[in-house]
């Protein structure tokens, strides 16, 4: 913050602010935590905002006081959020304005004491309207206040080292409830340093564009769009609601990005939008994929309107980037790319035995980069490491003869037909390439004969009809029987996480 304290470093809602307002601000944050809301070091701070640029000021204070920020998705439930909230004893949150009536619900049945609130165009220099904080939410004060009342207070430095946690990031709670991954300084410095080494070329100092419309609170925008980026003194536009195209092709347009990250669904509905061709992408060094696999027929579609391809990586919240395609790699190869420096993965199978080179296993990772373990659950953690300290991922994956990792599925996912393995991902790539086929999702549902089947759940395109016979046809020249969908069901739409993950556990129930 202090060498590019006049660079631009967020634009938001048509705001910015510079690396030396983000450190003011933040520690007129860090005086307010640190003197009138009690927050000493090591205490969890909860931080449930969408990209606003309250987050990276809010983000530095709970840092420079020494106290662990709790990640929480605005979208969550009272169910989840009050899981969280007291999984972490949670005393203070910061919360956006519409998130406030899901607290209102729950903040009685959790530790938390102070309530601070934020609106859109907090942090900036205009007010912009949103919603109101909820009537029924009693002795909440506004970022804007709390600033103000830091302002002329004294912080008192709070010193650091590598092994104090930094976030609490929570898992996503597909099988249960969410655990929440202890990260320190030290994973985080690492993995940054990780990045820097491996990708140099998109990683300049100084000179970095990168446009944010994947969630802060998720770790893959946490990590490479904030934290990597931050470092070199990039300029970072903030996308508050990425399911507006419209307005988040304006911010393309403005920003005339450098890098650009997203999962699948954002460059898939992104590249089949009419207005691409306006943005200028003449600047863009970097399209980085991630949090769920990147298809093929996604990633030429993107390289047609941008003339880029994706370079796809993999990483979890217990460990935020663990591999990426390095930059000699000039077209799209369908893998997670290599280890990062100082990164171990082997494959393990059903049986713990190491796979061989082409054969599917568990993958499972070691390096600085991996969380301590899950925040007060000794029960879980005994489960998620081998006995040689390798975090079990849970997703499963393949070496290729050069070393890249081919990510194959979350081992939770894989359909069993006949006893055979089926990868939703696979069916899916395959289902995706035909004509009209928008988007899709692959599940097992029971079957008498076969234990389970293939069902396929698609998204067609605007004003194209699909002949179901047709598309199962092809699906038929592209893979194994077997694998093949036994059932094709067309729908509007597809559910799908807050990053854009489709969320094929929600498709089982579903007739």
């Amino acid at each position: 913050m202090r060498q590019f304290a006049d660079k631009p470093a967020f634009h938001a809602n048509g705001q910015t602010l510079t690396y030396a307002d983000v450190d003011l601000q933040s520690t007129d944050f860090a005086a307010y935590l640190q003197n009138v809301a009690g927050v000493g070091k090591g205490d969890r701070v909860a931080v449930m905002l969408p990209n606003v640029l309250s987050f990276p000021v809010t983000f530095v204070g709970i840092t420079k006081v020494g106290a662990i920020q709790v990640n929480v998705n605005p979208q969550y439930t009272a169910r989840e959020l009050e899981h969280q909230l007291n999984d972490a004893g949670v005393r203070v949150i910061v919360v956006c304005n519409g998130s406030t009536s899901t607290l209102a619900e729950v903040i009685g049945k959790t530790s938390v004491t102070t309530v601070i609130t934020v609106g859109f165009g907090d942090c900036g220099k205009v007010a912009i309207p949103g919603p109101a904080v909820d009537a029924s939410l009693r002795s909440t004060i506004s970022l804007p206040d709390a600033l103000e009342a830091g302002g002329a207070l004294q912080l008192t430095p709070v010193p650091i080292s590598g092994d104090d946690v930094l976030f609490l990031q929570y898992t996503g709670g597909t099988t249960g409830l969410s655990k929440g991954a202890v990260l320190s300084h030290r994973n985080l410095i690492a993995n940054i340093e990780q990045f820097k080494a491996f990708s140099p070329n998109v990683l300049r100092v100084g000179e970095e564009v990168i446009v944010t419309a994947i969630p802060l609170y998720h770790v893959l925008a946490l990590m490479v769009n904030f934290l990597s980026y931050f470092s070199i003194g990039a300029e970072n536009w903030l996308v508050t609601n990425p399911r507006d195209i419209g307005a988040l092709i304006d911010v393309l347009e403005a920003a005339r990005p450098t890098v650009f990250v997203g999962v699948n669904t954002l460059y898939a509905g992104l590249a089949a939008h009419p207005r691409m061709t306006d943005v200028d992408w003449s600047r863009l060094r970097l399209s980085a994929g991630g949090g769920a696999a990147v298809l093929a027929t996604t990633s030429e579609r993107w390289k047609q309107v941008t003339g880029s391809f994706i370079r796809q990586g993999y990483g979890l919240s217990e460990s935020p980037i663990v591999s990426f395609n390095p930059d000699y790699i000039v077209e799209f190869n369908s893998t997670a790319g290599l280890p990062l420096p100082s990164t171990d993965i082997k494959l393990l199978d059903d049986d713990d035995n190491e796979a061989s080179i082409g054969e599917a296993g568990e993958i499972c990772v070691k390096g600085p980069q991996v969380m301590e373990g899950y925040w007060k659950n000794p029960e879980a953690n005994a489960k998620s490491f081998t006995h040689d300290g390798y975090f079990r991922t849970g997703d499963v994956g393949v070496f290729d003869s050069k070393g890249f990792l081919k990510i194959v599925d979350r081992k939770k996912d894989m359909v069993i037909v006949s006893g055979f393995k089926v990868y939703p991902n696979e069916v899916e790539a395959v289902a995706t390439s035909f004509p009209g086929v928008a988007e899709c999702a692959c599940v097992g549902v029971p079957d008498e004969k076969t234990g389970e089947a293939v069902k396929l759940f698609v998204v067609k395109a605007p004003t194209v009809e699909i002949d179901e016979a047709a598309l199962i046809a092809h699906c038929r020249t592209g893979m194994a029987g077997y694998k093949v969908p036994k059932i094709v069901r067309f729908v509007d739409a597809l559910p799908k996480t807050s990053v854009g993950k489709i969320m094929r556990r929600e498709m089982r129930d579903v007739s």
